[in-house]
């Protein structure tokens, strides 16, 4: 079989596609992706702009707030507002309570939520089965329940004006949904590497501290930040426990920027809350990662 010329130089050079075609499919894949472009953008407006309008807020003076419009940028960009929140508000005393109740609260929910999750899913005994179902029933508990009689029960232990009732509620509120989690993720490790390790001549001590809670790293991770947002961001069982100025947490510090009369002070107010907000957003910059890998690690039977 044998080609001429022309048959050869066709065979040999490519077909080129004319630039408007090139053009016309570009457009049409701009067209089906620009309602997900769109929807992108509205969402990010929807969430960024009440942390811009948050933080412009944190600069204006109680003048601007009443006098000009919401949209306005502030006349001066100063820190009076948040040195106001700190000296006059009080706001780093409420941060301290805040953190002094909040960590060992989570230390405590983590430690016992996930020796909880390994006994139940690691170690075999009878009536597991049935504790790991009580655990569920306090997730369905409300939180409103509760409250009167730990407070009478505090009142009567003389617990009342010490941070004592707010860690202890912390806990035991943390405590099912922490079980329920560091179990789902203890059962996607597989078991023969804690049966490999008791072979080894492990035992039950050092299959948890050893084996059990490096394995979850990154699951412990998560269940703390969740379990930290959730308590760090509590306002009533914080406001129900807490009757004295100097014990307040920020949530609650944050009620006492309202002046006489139900007169709110605006600039300092919103410099508190700028300051809550933009704290706990850069922890979860800081550990996103740990959370994404977190989320994944009990999906999968390893």
């Amino acid at each position: 079989m044998t080609l001429d010329i022309d048959d050869a130089r066709t065979v040999a050079m490519p077909s080129v596609q004319p630039p408007a075609a090139g053009r016309r499919r570009g457009a049409r894949r701009f067209l089906r992706r620009l309602p997900v472009m769109i929807g992108l953008a509205i969402l990010v407006i929807i969430v960024a702009y009440p942390l811009i309008w948050m933080l412009l807020g944190s600069f204006k003076t109680q003048s601007e707030f009443l006098s000009e419009p919401f949209w306005a940028l502030p006349q001066q960009w100063n820190l009076d507002n948040y040195i106001e929140a700190f000296v006059d508000g009080g706001l780093g005393t409420y941060i301290r309570n805040s953190v002094i109740a909040v960590f060992p609260s989570i230390i405590l929910i983590v430690l016992f939520g996930t020796a909880a999750g390994f006994a139940l899913e690691v170690m075999v005994w009878r009536g597991r089965g049935v504790v790991l179902l009580m655990f569920l029933a306090g997730i369905m508990i409300p939180v409103q329940m509760i409250l009167l009689p730990l407070f009478t029960i505090y009142f009567r232990l003389h617990l009342t004006g010490t941070l004592w009732p707010l860690i202890i509620t912390y806990v035991a509120i943390g405590m099912p949904l922490t079980v329920f989690m560091m179990a789902t993720y203890f059962r996607s490790v597989p078991r023969e590497v804690f049966e490999a390790a008791t072979i080894d001549g492990a035992n039950i001590y050092r299959l948890f501290w050893s084996i059990g809670m490096p394995l979850v790293r990154n699951a412990i991770f998560t269940v703390a930040l969740v379990q930290f947002f959730f308590i760090w961001n509590d306002l009533l069982v914080a406001l129900t426990f807490v009757n004295t100025q100097d014990l307040r947490t920020i949530q609650v510090g944050l009620l006492n920027f309202t002046g006489q009369y139900g007169a709110i002070d605006y600039g300092p107010m919103f410099a508190g809350i700028a300051v809550n907000v933009v704290g706990t957003l850069i922890l979860y910059l800081f550990l996103n990662q740990q959370v994404m890998k977190g989320l994944t690690a009990g999906s999968v039977k390893g």
